[in-house]
């Protein structure tokens, strides 16, 4: 009978590891994806200052939808944002 417990015990410790390591790896997702969205939209804000000054009437939204491409994609976003902007201009 105490065998069974014991078992049980190492496996439910085992279950425990993995959701644990599984946690960690969403938790570090998430807070990657957050960083990637400040970064990003704090650069949008400044190629926009910089774009206005050299009177470029090139300029990227910071909306919500700006801010979840550029969490996602990262620098890709950022690039296809102003890349998207670009061909409007022309």
């Amino acid at each position: 009978m105490e065998k069974k417990y014991g078992i049980v015990v190492i496996l439910g410790m085992c279950m425990l590891i993995l959701l644990i390591g599984m946690i960690k790896k969403k938790g570090e997702m998430i807070l990657n994806f957050f960083v990637r969205m400040v970064c990003g939209l704090v650069c949008v804000y400044f190629l926009n200052g910089y774009f206005a000054a050299q009177g470029i009437p090139v300029s990227v939204g910071m909306n919500p939808f700006s801010a979840l491409t550029l969490g996602t994609l990262g620098a890709g976003g950022f690039a296809l944002l102003y890349g998207i902007s670009f061909c409007q201009f022309f």
